[in-house]
């Protein structure tokens, strides 16, 4: 199958507006709605969306990757100016494509789906916000350079956050132990600034909500991220499922690793270390994982490989840790050329692999979606985006000897699963402190550090921090970026992983068939709500009780828990 074709990266240009020119675009949709052309102002109105989109997605990925330059800053800080004005204008032509008395003409040029999308999002803006969205915008902004900045000296080497995670998982427990004293000390250094940026996201957000006439940010929150079929209710039942089933398995797995290991107490610096002969590491570098992935895709047929090569040929990938590099990973793309890029920082754990194979996963869905009408079905909503990405890591289990040291594939299996079940308390307890905050956004700093620190011993009862004082005392929130950036983007990551471990349980019994209905899934891209897609795939909810059942029992049998 030949490589697809893709402007290279190197080669993106995409011309920054201005206030001006925006009114004037929009301006051409409006008035083509004023002379009654409705499909030709949806075209328009298209298309403005993806070139405006394309630009903000290249400005939020060059000050990424430099967070340090002037000019990345620059043109971040335009974009933070630009997009509530963008809002606006969108706003304003999805009310009156909405109004429009013709209703059955617009469900049938653009979809049920896309009409409910609209209609969510007419309820989340207002004109007097957008100071408060430049603010927003602003402060999780320095949130990521007051990080990306923070360098930490750990035996000879001086590294940033991100690179301290091979000490973190080093055999030695005293290295990890030093590592996690660097982390923290970190943050208890910038504590009192971090504090004060969180406050601040909080009460503008919840001022936003209030100018809406909702009674705090919750339900705004939900609006923002677009669930259109779910509420706080049904999330609040599936954290009691984690709970129940998932909880009690994770303190049984963390007991085991604390008797194999012979330590007198689990720390919080020892739970890094899944393998008790040491995390599996990756086969090699950088350019030979990339090498590998190459082979690994094209195993798993179809044209995941194809697209792949066309992504490393392209030049659509920055996975090298460096200094003023954001922390963390993620998938962006440019939707007037129809292609993803992935971000990401090696550092040489297995979290190397997991992230790729994460990132990939989104990166082929809004591949395989490229060419769904509208700009709206290209990407699914967050939790549905995230099965894409958390289902592709465990689709490339059978090929995963590639990606590991020698003779590690199945311990890297293992490892993989553990973080899987493990991350489940924790995307909850997220999820939970963020509920709590705004429903009580006039909490103090210390309250908010008590809060984490009360749901953190219900959902993680195993986590002691032994004498580091700044996450023992409820400081482990403020390393967590989505609660700064994306709030209540965060259980959409349990839900995903829900689905996904779903993925695998079909893959140990028919991997091509299961393989071939992630493919279908991917290029649905978000043609439907959460459930439909989980319907379209035949996966339970997991709104549903039950449905972690099946998934927790499979995990102990093949952890030999039982």
């Amino acid at each position: 199958m030949p490589i697809p074709f893709c402007i290279p990266f190197k080669d993106l240009a995409f011309p920054a507006p201005t206030a001006e020119s925006l009114t004037r675009a929009f301006g051409a949709v409006n008035a083509l709605l004023d002379a009654g052309q409705r499909d030709g102002a949806l075209a328009l109105f298209d298309t403005e969306r993806r070139a405006y989109e394309s630009w903000a997605s290249m400005v939020a990925l060059r000050f990424a990757q430099d967070t340090g330059s002037a000019q990345a800053r620059a043109d971040r800080e335009l974009a933070d100016g630009l997009t509530p004005l963008v809002t606006e204008h969108e706003v304003g032509i999805k009310r009156r494509l909405l109004d429009d008395p013709n209703r059955a003409g617009l469900l049938h040029a653009v979809g049920t789906h896309t009409v409910r999308l609209w209609e969510t999002d007419i309820t989340t803006f207002d004109t007097r916000l957008r100071p408060a969205l430049e603010e927003e915008s602003r402060l999780a902004a320095d949130y990521t350079a007051l990080l990306a900045a923070a360098r930490v000296t750990i035996g000879d080497r001086t590294v940033n956050l991100s690179g301290l995670a091979p000490f973190a998982e080093d055999l030695d427990r005293t290295v990890r132990h030093q590592a996690e004293r660097a982390r923290w000390d970190v943050f208890a250094g910038h504590g009192a600034q971090l504090d004060t940026l969180y406050d601040r996201l909080v009460h503008v957000r919840d001022g936003m909500a209030r100018t809406l006439g909702y009674d705090n940010y919750v339900a705004l929150g939900y609006r923002r991220m677009r669930r259109v079929d779910y509420g706080p209710q049904d999330v609040a039942r599936f954290r009691d499922e984690i709970r129940a089933h998932v909880v009690p398995l994770v303190a049984a797995i963390m007991e085991n690793r604390r008797l194999t290991m012979n330590w007198d107490r689990l720390r919080a610096w020892d739970e890094p270390l899944i393998d008790p002969l040491g995390n599996p590491r990756p086969a090699g570098g950088h350019d030979l994982l990339l090498e590998r992935a190459r082979t690994m895709f094209d195993r798993m047929g179809g044209d995941l490989g194809p697209f792949y090569a066309g992504m490393v040929q392209g030049g659509y990938l920055d996975l090298q840790n460096r200094p003023g590099k954001a922390g963390g990973g993620f998938c962006t793309a440019f939707p007037s050329i129809g292609m993803p890029f992935i971000f990401a920082n090696f550092n040489g754990t297995p979290h190397d692999i997991a992230v790729f194979t994460h990132e990939m996963g989104h990166a082929y869905q809004n591949w395989k979606s490229r060419d769904l009408p509208g700009i709206d079905l290209l990407w699914p909503t967050m939790e549905a985006a995230e099965i894409n990405s958390m289902a592709l890591e465990f689709l490339t289990w059978p090929h995963i000897d590639l990606m590991v040291e020698d003779g590690a594939a199945e311990r890297f299996r293992r490892a993989h699963l553990i973080g899987a079940l493990t991350f489940l308390p924790y995307g909850a307890c997220v999820d939970h402190f963020q509920h709590e905050v705004y429903a009580r956004p006039d909490m103090s700093p210390q309250d908010r550090h008590a809060t984490w620190l009360q749901l953190e011993r219900l959902y993680m009862p195993w986590r002691d921090w032994g004498d580091l004082a700044w996450p023992a005392k409820g400081g482990r929130w403020q390393a967590q970026g989505h609660i700064y950036r994306s709030p209540f983007y965060y259980i959409d990551y349990a839900l995903a992983l829900c689905c996904a471990m779903q993925f695998w349980l079909r893959a140990r019994k028919d991997r091509h068939g299961t393989m071939a209905t992630y493919t279908d899934l991917c290029a649905l891209g978000g043609a439907q709500p959460f459930t439909g897609l989980l319907a379209a795939a035949g996966l339970e909810s997991p709104f549903a009780p039950g449905t972690l059942t099946d998934i927790v029992a499979e995990a102990e049998n093949y952890l030999q828990m039982r």
